[in-house]
């Protein structure tokens, strides 16, 4: 029997791998040897392959744009659903890849800490507020052009970070 996934679900899941693999991007960058200023910055070597080229397209249908719009759609109960499952997986998927690369690897001392989110008693409801006033700041265009998940990401640390 074949399973009927709706679109959203598949983006959510797409969001929680994106947001794992933007976690374990932001520690493998931690990691990475500051450059002095006698050591020109072509001397560094990249990250890895991916991290090294241009970032993949946008998916418009799961873009901060698209995102901020079905979050603002605050009487609409479908939307408000669809907003705070995003919200939470791209959060959820964030966090384990956090927890996955410090389990892993030996990282500096406080290092975990500073990409991670501290987000003890934290209504979802206060963390989708912050993104949307966030995004308001924003252009149309470039949120657009920004996922999901970095936007997400990029307001819940500005609000949430444990330094």
């Amino acid at each position: 029997m074949q399973r009927n996934v709706p679109p959203f679900a598949t983006r959510v899941a797409t969001g929680l791998l994106m947001a794992a693999a933007l976690g374990l991007a932001s520690l493998a960058h931690a990691q990475t040897p500051a450059q002095t200023p006698a050591q020109p910055a072509q001397a560094a070597a990249p990250l890895s392959p991916t991290l090294s080229q241009a970032a993949p397209p946008v998916d418009p249908s799961f873009s901060a744009y698209s995102l901020a719009q079905t979050c603002k759609q605050k009487n609409d109960n479908v939307a408000q659903g669809q907003c705070v499952g995003a919200i939470r997986g791209i959060i959820h998927g964030y966090q384990y890849g956090v927890l996955f690369l410090g389990q892993r690897s030996a990282l500096p001392a406080n290092e975990t800490q500073r990409v991670s989110l501290c987000l003890r008693n934290t209504q979802v409801s206060s963390i989708v507020d912050d993104f949307i006033a966030d995004a308001a700041q924003v252009s149309d265009d470039s949120l657009k052009h920004t996922p999901a998940e970095v936007a997400v990401l990029g307001s819940v640390h500005l609000h949430h970070s444990c330094n």
